[in-house]
Parts: structure tokens; C-alpha cells; sequence
């Protein structure tokens, strides 16, 4: 795989990360509401080191010529968006002392994880223009070793930008409780409206 190929990836995928969704309204609340942001960051990387060893070993292409295995894994993706957003709209909290007041670290990587795994603008980056990056004839590497590698790629992007929006969250909005807790209601919304889009539109096309 040549640098030009990668280059595009890097381009188009920054493009995909840089995109406000689900991912970014996590990774905004859980800064928000005092708890780790390296964790929750760690968690999303997580959820797509899950997507990135399934598209090497070649079951994202199994999932991809299964509808019924696709719309069960976006149905359940939305509905938890559905749910954790509407927790976080019933309890937006204020900014918090960080690690020194969370006891529930596991459940903070834990959410974040599920997020991104059953993300579906993470099911359409690594069903559908991933393999747009491939080489299949005359490549150095195989092609699951590429996808590996593009995936890797992806995920430190993921690190790079989820890490500096919950950091940039937490300092400009720290010290402001008022605009904290109306930022991580617009967080929860944002999730509990991406998650019942999903659902009413995967239902549409499943009926």
C-alpha cells in the first residue's frame, strides 16, 4: 500500500471522525459530568479495535451480505443511544473534580465501547469505504494485514480528535455550570435523536 492510498484514507476518514455524532457527545458528557476522558476515549478506541480484528478476519463481509445480522446490530445500537441519551437528558449534571469523585470507571470504558461497536457510522466506515482502500492485486501486504492497518489508523485518529473535543469540553465549560450541564443536555439529545433516527429508519426499511 503506497503512501498516496494512505494519505486519501487519512483524509477521508478525519473527515468521518471530525463529524459530530454519537461518539463526540459521549466522549463531551462523560468530560462534563466528571469523569475520565482518557477513559471514555479508550473505550470508543476499543469498540473499533473490536470492528478492526472482525473486518481482518473477514466477518465484517459476512455481516455486510447478512441483512437480518445487520439491521439486529443497528436496532441495538440505536436503541442503547436511545437509552443512554435519554439518561444523560434526565441527569445532565455539572462539571465535577474528575477521577477523585467517579466510581463507576469500568461502566465509563464500558459505555464507550458499546457506542462505538454498535455505532453505525462506524459499520459504514469499515463495511463500506475501507475496503474502497484495499489493494487486492500485486500488494506487498495481504489484504487482511491492510486492513489491520488501515483500522489501526483509524483508531488513532479516533484518540487524537475524541481526546482533544472531551479535553476542549471540559476546560472552556469547567468553570461554567450553567453552559456545562446545557452542552451535555444537547449531548444526551443529540444521542437519544441519532439513536431514534436509526431505529424509526431501520424499521422502515426492515417493514
Amino acid at each position: 500500500m503506497d503512501s498516496g492510498t494512505l494519505i486519501s484514507f487519512l483524509a477521508v476518514d478525519l473527515l468521518l471522525v471530525c463529524v459530530p455524532g454519537a461518539d463526540w457527545a459521549y466522549v463531551i458528557a462523560a468530560g462534563l459530568r466528571g469523569r475520565s476522558v482518557g477513559l471514555a476515549v479508550t473505550g470508543l478506541v476499543s469498540g473499533y479495535a473490536l470492528h478492526t480484528a472482525l473486518a481482518a478476519a473477514g466477518l465484517a463481509v459476512l455481516v455486510a451480505g447478512s441483512p437480518a445480522l445487520l439491521t439486529a446490530l443497528t436496532v441495538a445500537g440505536a436503541a442503547y443511544l436511545v437509552w443512554l441519551g435519554w439518561s444523560v437528558l434526565r441527569r445532565p449534571g455539572v462539571p465535577q473534580a474528575g477521577d477523585a469523585v467517579e466510581r463507576d470507571r469500568w461502566r465509563v470504558f464500558l459505555r464507550g465501547a458499546t457506542i462505538s461497536g454498535l455505532n453505525p457510522k462506524g459499520l459504514l466506515l469499515y463495511l463500506s469505504v475501507l475496503p474502497q482502500f484495499l489493494v487486492t492485486h500485486d500488494a506487498r501486504l495481504p489484504v487482511p494485514a491492510q486492513t489491520a492497518g488501515l483500522g489501526l489508523l483509524h483508531m488513532a485518529c479516533c484518540a487524537a480528535v475524541y481526546a482533544t473535543v472531551g479535553v476542549l469540553a471540559r476546560r472552556l465549560l469547567g468553570a461554567r455550570p450553567a453552559a456545562a450541564r446545557a452542552v451535555t443536555r444537547t449531548s444526551g439529545a443529540a444521542m437519544l435523536g441519532i439513536g431514534a433516527f436509526l431505529l424509526v429508519q431501520r424499521l422502515a426499511l426492515g417493514g
